[in-house]
Order: C-alpha cells, then structure tokens, then sequence
C-alpha cells in the first residue's frame, strides 16, 4: 500500500504538503528550491527565492558561520535556533535541521534546510524571563513587607485592650500580647489546651482544622483559672512562608452574659403575666359575648336596627378580642405566633378597619385612599393590629388637614412593601426614630390624646417576623410609613 503511494505522489508533491518550511542550496548557497510553507512563513515566493543567495534572508548566524558547509561541525544539525528577516520587514525566529545534499556518489552538491517558526515560542519565553525577573523583585519586596506587617500586626495586637495570642499549628503558642499575658499570665512557647484547660491533648471544641481551611470561627468559652467568660474570635494568619497560624481575639462577656440571664429571667416573668392578663380577661369577655348572643336570640323583636346593630358590633369586637388574647397567649409561650397556611387578604383586612373606624374618620371628615395591597402570611390579629394602630395614627394627627390618607403596597422578587401616607403636619426628622419609642410623643402631638404605646407595638410586629419599619416625609408634607417584610418569610 506505501508503495503505491509513493508511486501516487511525486516527489514534488509531498515537499509542497509538508507542515514545515524547507529550501535547498547549492555548494554556492543558491536557493535551488523552496516549498510552500516556506513561502508562508517568510513571505517569499519560490520565484522571489529560487536563484538567489541565501543570505538574502538575513539570517543570524548566516553565511558559511550557519553551519551548512562548516566540515568541522558534525551533521546533521538538529534544532538549530535562526533569526531572518521576513519580506514585510519582520524578525522571525526559527528552529531548523540542516543536512548535507549528496550525489549517488555520496559527493555533497548542496545543502537541505527544514525549518519551523517559533517567534511565538521565543516571544514567551522572553516574555516569561521577563516576568519571572520581575516576580522575583515582587517576591523579595512582598517578604520585606509581610515581615514589617507580621511587626506592625504584633505592634498593634500589643496595643489593644482585648486579650489576643498567636498558637501555631503545633499547638504551641508562638505570641501573647500585653492585655493576654495581664489576664493568664506568662504564655509564649506554652501549649495552648494544656495552659488553658488542663488537657493533655486538642480541646473537643478546637476550631485549628477550620482555620486551617482559611475559615474564622467564633465561640463562647468560660475559662475556669480566670473565672471568666469569654466571646473568642479564631482567625487564619499566614505567614511569609504560607504557614497558617490561629489568631484568636478576647472579649470579656462576663458582664453581658449575666445582663442575659437576668433579661430572660425577666422575659419568663413577663410572659407569665401575659398569660396571666390574657387569661384574666378572657373570663369577663366570655359572658359578654354570650348575654350579646342572648339578646339577639330573645329580644330582637324589641330592639330597633341601630339597637341590632350595636349588638352584633358588641359580639363581632368580643370575638376578636378574644382572638387577639389567644395569640397572646401562644406569643407568650413561644415568643412568635405560626404564619397561617394561607396568605391574609390585606385589601379586605384594611377595608374592616375602616369600617371600626368609621367613628373618628367620620369625625375627622378625612377620607382613605386603598390600593390593592400584596396579600401576606402572616398571623391575622397582628396584621389587624399592625394597620389599625397606623391608620387610626394617621387620622389622628393628620385627618384635620383634610386630605385622603393612602395605603398602598407592592411586592418584589425579595421583599414585600407596605405604606400608610399622610398630609399632615409631619414629623422633624431628629424625632422620627424615637416616635417608636414605648410611650415617645412627638412635638407636633398638640392636643391630641394617646398613649405612645401605637407606634411601639407596630414596630414590635414588624421586628418579630423579621421586618423593618420606618418613617419618610412624604413629598409637600406628611408622614409616610414604610413597613417592609422580606418575601421569604411573608409568601
């Protein structure tokens, strides 16, 4: 089969295909041949080329220095490194062969040069001496650096008053600062779970694997010998070598954690008067309920509409108080009531209110302007609570300016939006975090009656489920409030 392909092609044909540049000289270095590659690589045709001397090309080395007819040096030559000159005028830098031609005779009547181009080849290599030289310069200024940081990092540990040491992977520590040294006493080139706890290996809790990984990790640890407690904050520090060590920070929370105990303590008496209260007024609310059902069952014929209608009102506000006191009792024992399985129709919510408060609306003569609001799953009492308190606000210390009171509200991929606006007096900015403060009433109250206690209990809803409310002037003067839930949690 080769032979039939040898016979196929030509000889001509297969230096012309070959992927590599090739000329041939006489014993004068005439070209006497020049495929195509050649061509593409110097830009020369073979008639530009064939005839003439092959210094044309500027070659160094060239002439008989290149090595072609040189008897002392051994040929073949193999990858011989060659600069030329390409006709557009560019250096182009070679890897060739170099071979003798011969006759039958073995008498040599020519030279044979194959040859690639690997400009882009020197091109890197000059490029990454280059660099290399200057990574090296970088690498010498970086160690200088990390060493006056490593100096200025133990300067400063040194300065602070929060305990802070330096443990190496060993476990042995390799720096204490001031503060540290004050509070354990004398530390550097002690092990760090032996000095600290006693034990004869890694603390169970020992955060060096994590560190180790580049992660910082903070605990809460009480220290016997010290009779202390501690907030700890273990970080990685790596060194010029890239050596991980554990930087870890002290911050006495003795104090704090005991403020804790006595705050939770608190909070448990709290909650048992919640239930208490809750529990306490659920007695008197059930009879007047039921002596309200009673007198619609039995003495309707004897009541006159507006009479019919108070009572239904009666039992309708009895119902949702007792709602009301039975959330409380569930927020009381967990802290935070269940979102329902289904999202609160707001639109509809809002439209109730309106109608519980149709009394100082009216007397106000103000009017409010609903847009469709975003459902929410949320608990239904504190959603009542929450928009009662704002809206009744509003109309308050705003209807007697006489324009509309809007609510609106609009929903985003990751947060959902409610407003309460007004036209009213305003609020001064200086005020406008405070006026959420248990019983704070801002300097524009007037005369107006209330207990501060409105806005303090919207914002303790809002924070339960992990909102935000705040106040913003609305554009020609008012108030708007903003309440904002993020979508996880209000879908």
């Amino acid at each position: 089969m080769m032979k039939n392909l040898l016979e196929f092609f030509t000889l001509e044909q297969m230096l012309q295909t070959l992927p590599t540049g090739l000329f041939l000289v006489d014993n004068h270095q005439n070209i006497t041949y020049w495929n195509t590659e050649a061509e593409r690589i110097t830009g020369y045709s073979a008639d530009q080329a064939v005839g003439r001397h092959c210094s044309f090309l500027e070659g160094i080395p060239c002439g008989r220095s290149c090595g072609l007819f040189e008897e002392s040096i051994p040929k073949p030559l193999i990858g011989v490194p060659c600069k030329i000159k390409a006709r557009d005028g560019r250096s182009i830098y070679l890897l060739k062969n170099v071979d003798y031609l011969r006759d039958e005779d073995g008498k040599i009547v020519g030279g044979v040069e194959a040859f690639i181009d690997s400009t882009e080849q020197k091109e890197c290599e000059t490029e990454l001496r280059r660099e290399k030289l200057g990574l090296e310069k970088k690498v010498r200024q970086r160690t200088a650096q990390i060493n006056a940081t490593r100096k200025r990092l133990r300067d400063i540990l040194d300065a602070m008053v929060d305990p802070a040491y330096i443990v190496g992977y060993d476990h042995h520590i390799e720096f204490a600062n001031r503060a540290m040294e004050k509070t354990f006493g004398p530390l550097r080139g002690k092990i760090c779970h032996k000095t600290f706890f006693g034990f004869s290996a890694p603390c169970p809790w020992c955060p060096m694997p994590q560190v180790r990984k580049g992660k910082s990790v903070c605990q809460e640890r009480f220290y016997e010998t010290v009779g202390r407690t501690f907030e700890l904050c273990h970080s990685p520090l790596k060194d010029e070598d890239g050596h991980i060590s554990k930087l870890a920070v002290f911050r006495d929370i003795t104090e704090r954690k005991e403020a804790e105990k006595r705050l939770l303590a608190a909070n448990r008496e709290l909650d048992d008067f919640v239930r208490t209260i809750a529990h306490d007024m659920r007695s008197p609310l059930s009879p007047i309920i039921g002596f309200a059902e009673f007198l619609r069952d039995n003495c309707a014929d004897r009541l006159d509409e507006q009479g019919l209608d108070m009572l239904d009102e009666i039992e309708k506000q009895g119902l949702k108080a007792l709602d009301l006191l039975e959330d409380l009792l569930k927020l009381s024992q967990v802290g935070q009531l269940e979102p329902p399985a289904k999202a609160v129709d707001l639109t509809r919510l809002v439209r109730e209110i309106q109608k519980e408060l149709r009394a100082p609306i009216g007397l106000e003569n103000v009017t409010v302007q609903l847009a469709p609001l975003p459902p929410l799953a949320l608990p239904e009492t504190l959603l009542s609570q929450l928009f009662a308190n704002l809206i009744s606000n509003a109309v308050r210390y705003a209807g007697s300016a006489g324009s509309p009171i809007e609510v609106g509200g609009k929903r985003s991929k990751e947060r959902i939006r409610y407003f309460v606006r007004d036209h009213g007096p305003g609020i001064p900015e200086k005020e406008r975090e405070r006026i959420f403060d248990v019983f704070y009433r801002g300097s524009t109250r007037g005369k107006t009656p209330g207990t501060g206690i409105g806005l303090a209990t919207v914002r303790k809803i809002v924070r339960l489920y992990n909102g935000r409310i705040w106040v913003e002037e609305t554009p020609g003067g008012g108030s708007t409030f903003w309440i904002e839930f993020p979508l996880s949690k209000s879908s």
